[in-house]
């Protein structure tokens, strides 16, 4: 094999190589749109999760706005539910933790009363703590609470908004554990087709944020206090 030549002292040789044809291009462009495409059309079903289990517990997460809540109130009463438990931690803005009533358990609690969900089935179960997740904390306070009243919960269904849905069903089972279905009930926003999410500022904000949590739960949350089966 003869050598290949060189130029300025040898400082520079040529080689032959091979390169990308306009079919190798074509093919090197079309990959990351289609992937783009596809991940554009399937995120937010896939965020936006709705799948119900078999129950008589009903969970309404207290910081949803009131188009959810509306929906809760529904939930409620197409599924003859006795009872719904309305979560949520301190307000935020407020600081931390000063009394229940400044906790989005109660606000979300009142506004269900309001809509139409009779007093006596609303039980508010606050959570004291706003720590680096608030939907976890949330689960852990329903969690004792129910240990609390020695209620065994073998499953139940948790309402809350939109692409939030995959995350809440996700730290609720970290929560409660493998031995508790979870069901999650996930709640369309009104501001925007979710179809077409891409062409809202709502959509691309609610989006582009819930899949970078949820990929912070999923790859690098730890618990701080692990389900207790009881």
């Amino acid at each position: 094999m003869s050598k290949p030549p060189k130029k300025f002292w040898g400082i520079l040789t040529r080689r032959e190589r091979w390169g990308l044809s306009w079919r190798g291009w074509l093919i090197v462009i079309l990959v990351p749109v289609l992937a783009a495409g596809f991940l554009i059309l399937t995120v937010h079903p896939f965020l936006a999760i709705t799948q119900r289990v078999d129950t008589d517990a009903l969970v309404v997460e207290g910081w949803v706005h009131e188009y959810a809540i509306l929906a809760g109130m529904e939930e409620f009463k197409a599924g003859h539910y006795p009872r719904v438990y309305v979560t949520g931690g301190p307000v935020t803005g407020s600081g931390g933790y000063t009394t229940d009533y400044n906790t989005s358990a109660h606000v979300g609690a009142t506004l269900l009363r309001k809509v139409g969900v009779p007093a006596e089935s609303v039980q508010m179960v606050p959570s004291h703590l706003m720590g680096r997740d608030r939907t976890y904390d949330s689960a852990i306070a329903l969690r004792d609470w129910f240990h609390e009243k020695k209620m065994a919960v073998g499953s139940l269904n948790v309402v809350t908004e939109n692409t939030h849905a995959r995350r809440t069903r996700l730290l609720f089972q970290e929560a409660f554990g493998k031995d508790v279905k979870v069901g999650i009930i996930a709640v369309p926003n009104p501001d925007y087709d979710v179809k077409h999410w891409w062409r809202y500022s709502d959509g691309v904000r609610e989006v582009t944020g819930e899949v970078i949590a949820y990929l912070y739960a999923r790859l690098f949350f730890h618990p701080s206090e692990p389900a207790n089966p009881s």
